[in-house]
């Protein structure tokens, strides 16, 4: 069953390393996902499995030791998900920040493993995709990755939505709330349009978290570059 939740923001510039000159910008969010991957530790888990948004190619599940890196965004920056066996595939962009950010924490508590999951998967299997990885084992603990609307402002990805700070004003309430039903209830036609990718695996948080009468604190929630980022624990 689960026993913890960690929501984390999936830019990688989170990672420093990538994000050079204006790594300081992200100072509080990268605080805030420490936090909250102290409370996973604390859940003592017996699996952490880390769960993300991923194209095509990239989802399905991933062992542990899974490589990822951020070569792509111009650093040669590498990173692990926990400790196992190098897989065939790398991990998505999504899993990989993930991956540093527990090598940031130095993770040792359980195994690690990934679930990169389609942006476009509907709520009824993202739903099902949760319950399935919560019965995995008898203490099961999340690392959810994503990001709210990417429509905040002109110069976001998405350029100016009005439909946007709404979007993800309802998204920080549940996530803060551990509203398991106000996550099941993001419209996925909605989220598309907005370029929020955190949508599914929220819902897949939301499938995993059904009875297990979490509680959830937002540690953080804002919308640097136009893009909505948050970060709560769930305990």
């Amino acid at each position: 069953m689960l026993v913890a939740a960690a929501v984390c923001p999936a830019p990688p510039l989170l990672v420093p390393e990538v994000a050079a000159g204006a790594a300081a910008e992200l100072d509080a969010a990268r605080t805030a996902c420490s936090d909250a991957l102290a409370v996973l530790a604390a859940s003592r888990p017996d699996l952490l499995v880390v769960v993300g948004p991923a194209d095509d190619d990239h989802r399905g599940p991933y062992p542990p030791g899974a490589r990822g890196s951020f070569h792509g965004f111009g650093v040669a920056a590498r990173v692990r998900l926990g400790e196992g066996q190098e897989g065939p595939r790398l991990l998505p962009p999504s899993l990989s920040v993930a991956a540093w950010l527990l090598g940031r924490a130095r993770w040792g508590g359980a195994p690690v493993e990934g679930l990169g999951v389609g942006e476009r998967t509907d709520t009824a299997r993202c739903l099902e995709t949760g319950r399935e990885t919560a019965a995995r084992d008898a203490r099961v603990a999340l690392l959810v990755m994503g990001d709210g609307s990417a429509c905040r402002t002109l110069k976001a990805p998405g350029y100016l939505d009005e439909r946007a700070e709404a979007f993800d004003a309802a998204a920080a309430r549940a996530l803060g709330a551990a509203d398991t039903a106000a996550l099941t209830a993001l419209d996925a036609g909605l989220a598309a349009e907005l370029q929020a990718a955190g949508r599914a695996p929220w819902q897949v948080l939301a499938g995993a978290a059904e009875g297990a009468r979490l509680d959830g604190r937002l540690l953080y929630e804002d919308a640097p570059y136009g893009v909505g980022y948050f970060v709560a624990a769930w305990s």
